[in-house]
C-alpha cells in the first residue's frame, strides 16, 4: 500500500483516476518481454487506457503498430505517433464516411479495419472509391466466442479468395479475438488456445503452400497473451495488461503485471454504527459485475461492500470507529477498462506525489472526425 499513497492526496478531489507512470513503464517492458523484445510482434489494444500519453510511452518503446475499438481512439494514437493502426471493428453507417475522412486527414498512417461478410467489404470499398486510399483489411474470425466474426469453415477460405481477388481492397490477414478462453490454469488455457486458432493455422499454411503470401494473423487479447506469446506468425494484441486490475491479477497469475491505476474515494458519511458511506459512486468504477467485485481496497480490512449508486458506495466495516468522515481509500478496480472510460482525467501519481493530470481524450465518441 505505502507504493501507492499520496503524500499531498489533499489536492486531489475525489473519486479520482489515479495513474503511475512508472508503474505503466514497468507493464510496457512485462509486455515486450514476453515477446522476447520483439516489438514488431506487439499490436496491442488502447481501449483500456484511451489516454494519449500512455499511448505515446509505447511508442517510445518502439510499438508502432496498435488496435482500437472507435474512430476517437484511432485519431488518439494519430497524434502520438502510431503508424500502423486497426479499427478492430466491422464499420457500418456514419462510421464508415467518418473513418474515411480520418484516412485522408492522417495519410501518413496506415490504416486497417475489419469485415467478415462480402456486403460490409463492398459497403467499405465503394465509400471509398472517391479516394485515392485503398482500404486494407483482416478478415474477423469468429474462434468461439460468438460475439463477431466468419466462423472457420469453407466459406471463409472462399470469402478470404473473394477479398484478396478485389482490387479495391488490400486484404492482409485473420484477425481473431478468443476473449471467451479465460482458464486459471494457464496449461489449460494453453489447450483451448491452441484448439481454437488451429484451424485458421491451417487455411493459413494451406495459403501460403498455393504460393500467396501468408496472411498476417492478429490473436488474442490479455487473457491468452501468455498463450500466443511464442506462437509464430502471428501478432499479438494484449491491453488490459497496461494498467492492469483485480480481476485480470487474480485469474492470469502467469502474468506479472502491475497495478498502474488506482481509484481514489473519500469516507463521506457513517450513517449508522458499522456503515460508512463513500464517494465511489457507478459514475466512477465499472458496475457491470456484482457488488462483491466491484473494487478491493488496499487500506481497509474487513470490509464488506453493501450497496452502490450513482454518487455513493456504502460498506459494511469491522474498524467503524476508526474511520471518519474525510478519510481516503485507494481501491483497485475488478474491470479496469469501463472503469477508465468513466472520468475525464486521471491524477499523475510520480514519487508519491500528484504532478499534473492526463486527459482521457478517447473516452469520447468523437474527437474532430
Amino acid at each position: 500500500m505505502d507504493e501507492y499513497l499520496v503524500h499531498n492526496v489533499q489536492l486531489i478531489d475525489s473519486p479520482a483516476l489515479l495513474v503511475y507512470p512508472e508503474r505503466i513503464a514497468d507493464n510496457i517492458k512485462t509486455m515486450l518481454d514476453m515477446v522476447d523484445g520483439d516489438a514488431d510482434k506487439l499490436i496491442p489494444h488502447v481501449k483500456t487506457h484511451k489516454m494519449a500519453e500512455v499511448a505515446k510511452m509505447q511508442v517510445e518503446a518502439g510499438i508502432t503498430k496498435f488496435k482500437c475499438a472507435t474512430i476517437a481512439e484511432a485519431e488518439m494514437l494519430a497524434d502520438t505517433g502510431a503508424r500502423h493502426v486497426l479499427i478492430s471493428y466491422q464499420l457500418t453507417g456514419p462510421k464508415l464516411h467518418r473513418f474515411c475522412e480520418l484516412v485522408q486527414a492522417y495519410n501518413w498512417v496506415e490504416w486497417a479495419s475489419l469485415v467478415d461478410n462480402l456486403a460490409s467489404a463492398e459497403e467499405l470499398a465503394r465509400e471509398f472509391e472517391k479516394t485515392v486510399h485503398k482500404p486494407v483489411i483482416y478478415i474477423d474470425v469468429n474462434l468461439g466466442m460468438n460475439r463477431t466474426g466468419h466462423v472457420v469453415d469453407d466459406e471463409l477460405e472462399a470469402l478470404y479468395r473473394q477479398l484478396k481477388a478485389d482490387d479495391r481492397l488490400d486484404l492482409r490477414g485473420f484477425h481473431g479475438y478468443d476473449g471467451h478462453i479465460r482458464d486459471a490454469d494457464v496449461a489449460l488455457r494453453q489447450i483451448h488456445a491452441d484448439a481454437a486458432i488451429k484451424p485458421l493455422e491451417v487455411l493459413a499454411d494451406k495459403l501460403e503452400q498455393e504460393g500467396q503470401p501468408r496472411p498476417v494473423m492478429i490473436v488474442g487479447g490479455t487473457p491468452t497473451f501468455s498463450n500466443h506469446a511464442h506462437r509464430p506468425n502471428v501478432w499479438c494484441s494484449p491491453g488490459t495488461c497496461l494498467l492492469w486490475d483485480w480481476g485480470y491479477g487474480a485469474l492470469l497469475t502467469e502474468q506479472h503485471f502491475q497495478w498502474a491505476a488506482l481509484l481514489l474515494t473519500r469516507v463521506v458519511s457513517k450513517p449508522a454504527p458499522g456503515v460508512v458511506t463513500t464517494d465511489l459512486g457507478h459514475k466512477a468504477v465499472a458496475a457491470e459485475n456484482p457488488l462483491a467485485k466491484r473494487v478491493k481496497f488496499l487500506n481497509l480490512t474487513g470490509y464488506e461492500i453493501t450497496g452502490q449508486s450513482e454518487e455513493h458506495l456504502v460498506l459494511q466495516v469491522e474498524n467503524w470507529d476508526a474511520l471518519q468522515v474525510g478519510d481516503v481509500l485507494y481501491g483497485v478496480p475488478y474491470h479496469i477498462c469501463p472503469t477508465v472510460a468513466l472520468h475525464d482525467e486521471a491524477q499523475v501519481i510520480l514519487n508519491g506525489e500528484t504532478t499534473g493530470r492526463w486527459a482521457i481524450e478517447a473516452r469520447r465518441r468523437r474527437i474532430t472526425y
